[in-house]
């Protein structure tokens, strides 16, 4: 089934203290915060609002960036999947997968602009033209 919906509600990037010049390792982890079940008049029926929010780190710890927000889940099992989030805090697989790549996608683009900001490198590896013949540099992200 489809997302339908996704929305930030909040976007908080900032800088701990200066980098020492070292390798700086990131981590980034989506969490789902809660989910519960919202009328869609436009489409006359009911959908799963998902809580969540996405943390980026940088190790050492000279910055982190966060995003809050909601993504509207549309499914015809709603009462069996809200059981199952109730009971056990897990989304069937198909769900989980679809949500989280699309998590990973909206909020890495969102936290490569932010950390550019904040002049910290990008939580993801962006393509780099080379001269010939010059080795490739390893990336930590």
């Amino acid at each position: 089934m489809p997302i339908i919906g996704f929305k930030f509600d909040s976007l908080e990037a900032k800088r701990l203290k200066p980098a020492d010049g070292g390798e700086v390792k990131i981590n980034s982890a989506p969490k789902i915060t809660g989910m519960k079940e919202v009328n869609m008049p436009t489409l006359g029926k009911k959908v799963l609002e998902l809580g969540f929010e996405f943390l980026t780190k940088y190790d050492p710890s000279i910055a982190e960036i966060k995003i809050t927000g909601n993504v509207l889940y549309m499914s015809d099992k709603n009462a069996q999947i809200l059981k199952k989030w109730k009971d056990k805090k897990v989304m069937p697989d198909e769900m989980n997968i679809e949500i989280l790549n699309n998590l990973f996608r909206q909020c890495l683009l969102k936290i490569a602009n932010m950390a550019d900001d904040l002049q910290l490198p990008p939580p993801i590896q962006l393509p780099r033209v080379r001269a010939k013949g010059q080795q490739e540099e390893s990336y930590v992200g």
